[in-house]
């Protein structure tokens, strides 16, 4: 399948049960968004724990009143409940399963958040050069809990989630650089280099995505991740929540170039 599909045309798959894997290296040039929707009476306590952690939570869009499916600002004919290949529904906190689509459960007063996602500035990795190793190995990012902690807000607390990609320690400074333009997506890595020091006891063991190689002479570099959310939920448990499972992501109209930093 080509890659270079546009958003649109892979939205219209995934909505006919067409495309159903992880969405990495899918659309390029393209935003992906980490996903969020809860009832409206948790919604304000959510959107403050975005606005005070906006390194794992940058909001990139949410809907303009409760109960709408329909996002216009983030794309054409673009539809919450179908547009993902892959959901987690949460149910007090607890992940009770994996759908397809989330029509059986869409209720009128749900409130949804679409937050920057890493994949976004993946394509300016590869632009520049750098490897991206889940891309090259066609599998989905490693992503893992650390033990940064998140600003609370109000019944929202959690630590943070990163992804990694494997790199050469020069290439590492260089991705600094590179994503440091990209605030919106989640900017530039909080660590790289000892897993230790962050809380990662097994790097070969992701708590969610798929392992890559590490080569010799490679270190990890770490990104705050927008799975950083579930952790959030798993704490606060709302009556419901759904969000994307892991890799599983929204591809909006919005350009990546838009969101850079000159």
């Amino acid at each position: 399948m080509d890659t270079n599909i546009s958003p649109y045309d892979l939205r219209q798959l995934i909505r006919k049960g067409e495309f159903t894997r992880n969405t990495s290296g899918f659309s390029q040039g393209y935003v992906q968004g980490n996903l969020a929707i809860m009832p409206k009476e948790w919604a304000n306590e959510f959107l403050q724990f975005c606005q005070l952690n906006p390194k794992p939570c940058p909001i990139i869009g949410m809907s303009s009143n409760p109960g709408d499916f329909l996002l216009p600002d983030l794309g054409a004919d673009l539809d919450i409940r179908t547009d993902i290949p892959l959901y987690r529904i949460y149910e007090h906190g607890e992940l009770v399963k994996e759908v397809s689509d989330v029509k059986q459960v869409w209720r009128d007063d749900l409130v949804t958040f679409v937050l920057g996602c890493s994949f976004s500035f993946e394509e300016s990795l590869l632009a520049d050069g750098l490897e991206v190793r889940n891309i090259t190995e066609q599998v989905n990012v490693p992503m893992y809990r650390t033990n940064i902690d998140c600003k609370p807000a109000g019944r929202f607390s959690g630590t943070t989630v990163v992804s990694m990609r494997p790199m050469k320690p020069k290439d590492a400074i260089r991705a600094i650089q590179i994503c440091t333009r990209f605030p919106s997506v989640h900017g530039a890595p909080l660590h790289f280099g000892n897993p230790q020091d962050i809380g990662i006891s097994d790097i070969s063991q992701p708590d969610f995505g798929d392992a890559v190689t590490i080569k010799e002479g490679e270190v990890p570099v770490f990104w705050a991740c927008g799975v950083t959310p579930q952790v959030a939920i798993e704490n606060a448990r709302p009556p419901l929540c759904i969000t994307h499972s892991p890799g599983y992501m929204l591809v909006t109209d919005i350009r990546n170039s838009s969101l850079a930093i000159m």
